[in-house]
């Protein structure tokens, strides 16, 4: 069991490890043991976070050609679908390279614009990765020149999906291996905006006027290389739109400034102001709705609530030279839907980004709240 933690508010939560490390470090054992014939019962796996695990095999099946092994997930205190699944990989030896592919349970890619291209398994960028390094690093230790081919599968991957919002983003019959950081750190709604609240509550204890919220990591990227002023003063909401705006109002804020990404942002257009895929989608719904008042009439809308992302639904309007204006709708509605929440309590806005399309959406009075929030920083 990984005996890492993070706080969330004022609850400590136990973290676990993605489906992607559970992959890598089956791959890993499998490696081992086809190239010695030796049995495993642990592999030490290094994660990009920096954690190294020492995760249990288990389900060994050995002979001369391939070995196939298991890894059992373990999401610490997540509530994740995927906690106890097991996670398999079978290796075997070919001529040259390391080739990975999907067996059973593992999702194939339906849709553009997601982390795999279409017809490829659902084994996203960084898990990939790291089981070519596992292997790579097995391959080195074994005096091994060959190549290996390695099948990652979850028995009852296809049945986890009937649960999630895969098929809905374009992934079909089964999971997918994911993780960025090898690592999973829990979600506490309650936690997280609990930290929102408290975090918020001590600018205004410091006197701060102007409350910016950004959304995750890719917000912060963007005010860092965009914005007049740091993020030293800011609060991450990441879905918690809503709750962080109700928090602004009581704490007695004037002015709050919401900074994101597209494929986040583009909710608040039809007034969903918690942006997590398992409370409400109307991505789709609400571009579909802001072309249309654009003026776009084509075939080509048909085509726009299959997409998985709002970049690739983008790529379409572009196409057809309606992007600009479905974006200055979309800016309209979003704007409504803010001052609607706030009911003119206090000024709000809004800045929206899209780095595949390099554009940046403002509400009608972000540009004076951007300036209020750098005079306040600069003093």
């Amino acid at each position: 069991m990984l005996e890492e933690y993070v706080y969330r508010g004022t609850e400590k939560l136990r973290c676990g490890y993605t489906t992607g490390s559970c992959a890598a470090a089956a791959s890993k054992a499998a490696a081992l043991m086809l190239l010695t014939q030796n049995y495993v019962s642990q592999i030490e796996l290094p994660t990009p976070k920096g954690i190294t695990l020492m995760l249990e095999i288990t389900d060994i099946s050995l002979n001369d050609n391939s070995v196939s092994c298991a890894v059992v997930k373990d999401s610490g205190d997540d509530p994740d679908i995927t906690n106890g699944i097991s996670v398999y990989a079978t290796v075997r030896k070919i001529p040259c390279d390391i080739v990975i592919t999907g067996g059973k349970g593992i999702g194939k890619v339906t849709k553009d614009g997601l982390d795999q291209p279409v017809g490829e398994y659902a084994i996203n960028s960084v898990p990939r990765k790291m089981i070519t390094a596992a292997v790579t690093e097995i391959c080195e230790e074994c005096d091994y020149n060959g190549g290996l081919e390695i099948t990652i599968s979850v028995p009852d991957g296809e049945e986890i999906a009937k649960k999630t919002y895969n098929s809905r983003i374009g992934i079909i019959g089964g999971i997918s291996i994911i993780g960025t950081s090898g690592i999973v750190e829990p979600m506490s709604s309650k936690a997280l905006v609990d930290t929102i609240r408290t975090e918020a509550n001590v600018l205004k204890n410091e006197g701060v006027k102007n409350l910016l919220l950004t959304l995750g990591n890719y917000s912060d990227s963007f005010v860092q290389n965009n914005m007049p002023f740091s993020l030293e003063k800011s609060v991450k909401c990441s879905n918690f739109i809503g709750d962080a705006v109700d928090i602004g109002i009581e704490l007695g804020f004037e002015r709050i400034l919401i900074v994101g990404h597209i494929g986040k942002m583009i909710k608040l257009g039809t007034g969903i102001m918690n942006t997590h895929s398992a409370f409400a989608d109307g991505r789709m719904d609400v571009l579909l709705t802001c072309a249309v008042l654009a003026g776009a009439n084509g075939e080509y809308l048909r085509k726009i609530p299959d997409c998985a992302t709002v970049d690739a639904a983008l790529d379409i309007l572009n196409e057809h030279s309606f992007m600009k204006k479905t974006l200055d709708i979309l800016s309209q509605r979003i704007e409504y839907y803010l001052n609607a929440k706030v009911k003119n309590s206090l000024e709000i806005g809004a800045v929206v980004f899209s780095y595949k399309h390099d554009f940046t959406l403002k509400t009608s009075n972000a540009d004076k709240i951007i300036k209020a929030v750098a005079e306040e920083e600069n003093g």
